[in-house]
């Protein structure tokens, strides 16, 4: 099988994520034994939200704003703005209305509507690590995937905080970048697992991020990818879906097993859902995305414009690099 190719990645990515949130929607927040007992095997209407098959939730939307502004530059306040359009005004909502937003990110979105800076308007105490920025980092990740490792993570940090500020949080989505890079790259699932690990361990031993460290200890446990799925949670959690998202690609050999996996695994199911396909379609790229998956999502034409203009953009900057 032919390696994909660097746009292939991107756009895997991207389309991974909106597939596989758009997968967890209709099941989101039941267990997973009621999930199991009737498991997804394809795309879905009603359920959990009451929605049409293929709709996606805030996380693809929020994804989308962050796609959006990185076409202009690395602009939080811009990043900002667009999420506060996207709660008050429906920016990039599948069907014209949000109907589902977390309580952490509406409060720190709340907050800059109301003249917080981006960068301050995030929790920052340990009861505001939800998933909320872990599920829109991919595209910081894909846009600035061979930048060095400091560099990438401290973007990543800039963009949790806008509704995120924890260390946790910030940590959560600086594996994901890391991992990210080693898919870029080409590598094996476990080659850039591995990789992502020591980076993380070398990265981390500051404060305050050395006092965060332990939270993270089940990414470290030997045969990781050997872990039975009970030992796997699945809640709304950033470690939780991180480490779900991360067991789920470990232990799958295709985009399709790896999102149903994780969409299976019950509880914020959409999230992971959408982290999970991210890194599945890095993986092993577009083609591998199902397509009638991708032509059952809400405003496939907008996205497809949107996904096309952002892999561009990628191109051309790998193209330069290149040539530097």
């Amino acid at each position: 099988m032919t390696a994909p190719t660097h746009r292939e990645r991107v756009l895997g990515g991207l389309w991974g994520s909106a597939v596989g949130d758009a997968l967890g929607v209709p099941v989101e927040f039941r267990s997973r034994a009621e999930v199991q007992a009737n498991p997804v095997t394809d795309m879905r209407a009603y359920g959990s939200h009451h929605q049409p098959k293929g709709t996606w939730s805030d996380d693809t939307s929020l994804m989308l704003c962050t796609v959006e502004s990185l076409l202009g530059g690395f602009d939080t306040s811009d990043m900002g703005r667009r999420f506060v359009s996207w709660l008050n005004e429906n920016r990039w909502t599948p069907w014209g209305t949000v109907f589902d937003a977390g309580l952490t990110t509406t409060d720190a979105i709340l907050r800059m509507a109301s003249g917080t800076s981006a960068e301050q308007a995030g929790g920052t105490d340990q009861f505001t690590n939800g998933n909320g920025s872990l599920m829109r980092i991919l595209p910081v990740a894909l846009r600035y995937a061979f930048e060095p490792a400091t560099c990438h993570i401290q973007r990543a940090h800039r963009v949790s905080s806008i509704t995120h500020g924890h260390p946790r949080s910030q940590m959560a989505c600086g594996f994901l970048c890391l991992l990210v890079h080693g898919l870029h790259k080409g590598w094996d699932a476990r080659k850039a697992f591995d990789s992502a690990k020591n980076e993380f361990a070398r990265l981390y031993q500051d404060a305050p991020f050395c006092q965060e460290a332990h939270y993270f200890q089940l990414l470290s446990t030997d045969r990781f990818d050997e872990l039975p799925a009970s030992e796997i949670s699945s809640s709304g959690y950033v470690v939780h879906t991180l480490t779900a998202s991360v067991w789920s690609l470990l232990t799958s050999r295709t985009f399709e097993e790896t999102v149903l996996k994780a969409v299976n695994l019950g509880g914020d199911t959409d999230t992971t859902g959408c982290v999970a396909g991210g890194l599945a379609g890095v993986l092993y790229g577009l083609p591998a995305v199902r397509a009638d998956w991708i032509n059952t999502l809400a405003r496939k034409g907008d996205l497809d414009c949107l996904f096309n203009e952002f892999a561009d953009l990628c191109e051309s900057e790998k193209k330069q690099e290149a040539v530097e």
